[in-house]
This record gives structure tokens, sequence and C-alpha cells, in this order.
């Protein structure tokens, strides 16, 4: 099975998003950048929110990113994560911060397993925004 790094999805959504209109030549690029993201996610187990980020989402983020956590550790009260649509308004920020395995900084306290990590990164990179 082909691991996905996530400092590649990283760049190709970087890629796509650059730019104010796009040229013949970005659309090639982003045609190309959508084929990579597909071929990378094409080997990985289907992850969701149903069979993996909820679970995930409950025991490593929402001690902090809850709206009803006691004591948020410095989380900012606008993260939130109670919903599928919450945690994917921030699928972004949580790549960046919880699903890299070389420097993860969420949660800050660590304990998050690789293999897990990495499954977050399936579900986030790969999976239909929202599932």
């Amino acid at each position: 099975m082909k691991k996905i790094r996530l400092s590649m999805l990283l760049g190709l959504s970087a890629l796509l998003s650059c730019g104010d209109k796009p040229t013949e030549t970005d659309t090639a690029e982003t045609d190309t950048a959508d084929a990579d993201i597909a071929d990378a996610c094409s080997d990985v187990p289907v992850v969701n929110y149903d069979n993996f980020g909820q679970g995930f989402i409950g025991l490593y983020c929402e001690g902090c990113h809850s709206a009803d956590a006691e004591d948020r550790h410095g989380a900012p009260e606008t993260v939130t994560f109670a919903t599928v649509d919450e945690v994917w308004a921030w699928s972004e920020q949580i790549l960046a911060l919880a699903a890299d395995l070389d420097d993860p900084a969420m949660p800050p306290g660590g304990g998050v397993p690789d293999d897990e990590r990495t499954k977050l990164n399936w579900w986030l990179s790969c999976a239909p925004e929202g599932t």
C-alpha cells in the first residue's frame, strides 16, 4: 500500500488555491494535481467520520475543541469540532497541525499513534468533503 505524504497533498492543495484567474497552464496543472491526488488516494482504505473521524476527534481533540470543554487549554473558542461539518470547516488546519507524522503540533500533549495520524490524513485528504 502506498503511503500518502502530507506535504505532497498540502502542496497540491496550495497549487489548486493559487492565482486569480486560471490560465491554460494553470488548468493543466490543476488537472495533473487532481489526478495526483486521486492516484495517491486510490490505494487507501475508506476512512470517514462514521468509521474513524468521530472517534478520533472525540478522543484526541474535543478535550480542548468542544464548546462545553471546562478547560480549553488556550484553544480558541471559535474552533470547535462538535459536528462533521465543523471538522471539515477546519480540515486544512487539522491536516497541517495534527496529521503530520514528522512534527505534529496537535494535540500539544502528543499521544496519537502514527497509524491514527495516517488515518486522519487519509480521511481529510481523500474522503469526499462532509463525510
